[in-house]
């Protein structure tokens, strides 16, 4: 087969086998209300006329936009009406990826001159552990920066600019601090070809992510800051504190990036792509404010390849490895075939190590990490059956676990908060997220419901409960 038929079948495999694990691991209730839920119910609003409305933690409804600027999610309501299940999120997220190694695909053929060595670099790309990880990591708007981004470098590197400014515009709606990775492609594109245009485009990445991050966000939050701002306490708690805490306590910040999870994540994140973006610096400006963001931040899971966070920092990584094996070579244009090669195998290596594909469970060595969330249990099946009471309008207060399952309507609370719920869902074998961190508060509800007379137990087996209020 020729490399462009063969990428095209890689791609589909990609976009088929974890578009699916991806569905059977909600089937199997490895999602929840956080994050999947949020998305599924911001959708479900938007599809319904209420644009880009949520429920907050503490009942109220509010945007979506006061939590993160992440408006590309109302462009999911017109395929909600075709496919209205959370299914859909988890499926685009997928095909998204994976048409992600078409650009580096081209941009591989480009600069290393050959079919196969763009085929090679596309396969290093969606071999890559943390391309795999974001892919089934529930569902985030940003995860579709990667695609969006990686299109807009190859727009860019053609000079295409109209095209570039479609892919940017819309990455940049995915999530706030991606203009600054925007910002960051066109600081490379002034230093590599035309200053005043690339100047130009980083102006616009930092404004956006500035009118974001500083002006929309509060607006929606009751003129507050974004409540992430906490994850960065340690060095000054905001933008204006953490650029004082640099000025005055500039070793305060090193320490904090490089703390033993972080030096821990680099070592994930970086080798797999062989280093060959240490030969391409300048590309690499596009992926430090992901980094920095992830590596100051005292929220463990931003230093993890295990979630959503990698996902702006993905593509110039992966685009300066290109660039970087394009330097060697044409330092050495007999070895070209050679550094192809060593990329794919250091990839293929680093995938068996940290990779999110479930077979290499039976590989001795092999990562077994959430290798078996995608297997429905018979416990899956109870909840199915919990699920499945609870009417289509109804308000409803479930853990988190749940969360995911029931979030297609129009309010949607988390225990222990009951509010106007008519209906509680809950499952006591299974804690994520909140409830891991806070249980008591969910544990003391549910007694309280059990003894409550305005309360009835509709359904119980294997730790799942479901309650109905009684009318008044």
């Amino acid at each position: 087969m020729r490399p462009k038929a063969l990428l095209w079948a890689a791609i589909a495999a990609y976009a088929v086998g974890f578009g699916s694990l991806s569905i059977l691991r909600h089937r199997a209730y490895t999602t929840g209300r956080y994050d999947l839920g949020n998305m599924v119910q911001t959708v479900w609003n938007t599809a319904h006329g209420h644009f880009l409305q949520m429920t907050g933690g503490d009942g109220v409804q509010i945007s979506r936009l006061a939590a993160h600027f992440d408006p590309i999610l109302a462009a999911f309501a017109p395929l909600w009406w075709i496919w209205p299940s959370p299914e859909m999120l988890l499926a685009v997220q997928a095909v998204a990826v994976a048409l992600g190694a078409l650009p580096v695909y081209r941009l591989a053929h480009k600069h290393l001159g050959s079919e196969r060595a763009g085929l090679g670099f596309a396969l290093v790309y969606l071999l890559y552990p943390a391309t795999e990880w974001l892919t089934l990591n529930e569902f985030h708007p940003v995860a579709l920066s990667c695609p969006l981004l990686l299109f807009a470098f190859w727009y860019l590197d053609e000079d295409r600019l109209a095209a570039f400014a479609v892919c940017a515009v819309v990455a940049m709606t995915t999530k706030e601090e991606v203009g600054l990775v925007v910002a960051g492609l066109g600081v490379w594109y002034a230093v590599r070809r035309r200053p005043r245009v690339g100047v130009g485009v980083a102006a616009a990445g930092l404004l956006v992510s500035a009118i974001a991050i500083a002006v929309v966000v509060p607006h929606f939050n009751s003129g507050a800051d974004s409540s992430f701002y906490g994850r960065y306490d340690a060095i000054g708690g905001s933008a204006g504190g953490i650029a004082r805490t640099a000025f005055t306590h500039p070793w305060t910040l090193f320490e904090q990036a490089f703390q033993h999870r972080d030096v821990h994540y680099l070592l994930h994140l970086l080798p797999p792509l062989a280093l060959l973006f240490v030969l391409s610096p300048l590309a690499l400006i596009a992926a430090a404010p992901e980094l920095a963001l992830n590596q100051l931040s005292a929220t463990p899971t931003q230093t993890s390849i295990h979630f959503h966070y990698t996902a702006a920092a993905i593509p110039p990584l992966v685009v300066a490895a290109v660039f970087g094996a394009a330097a060697l070579a044409r330092r050495f244009p007999a070895r070209t075939g050679a550094v192809v090669v060593t990329a794919v195998a250091v990839a293929v290596a680093a995938n068996w190590k940290l990779g999110a594909i479930p077979l290499w469970t039976v590989v001795p060595g092999g990562e077994d990490f959430q290798a078996h969330d995608w297997r429905i249990t018979a416990h899956d099946r109870v909840a199915d059956r919990a699920v499945e009471l609870v009417p289509a309008g109804a308000v409803v207060s479930s853990t988190n676990v749940l969360g995911a399952h029931l979030s297609a309507r129009r309010r949607v609370l988390s225990l222990p908060k009951l509010g106007d719920a008519t209906w509680v869902v809950a499952d006591e074998t299974r804690s994520s997220y909140a409830d891991r961190v806070a249980p008591l508060p969910s544990a003391a509800a549910l007694v309280r419901l059990r003894k409550s007379p305005d309360w009835t137990l509709v359904f119980e087996e294997d730790g799942v409960l479901v309650f109905h209020r009684r009318s008044a």
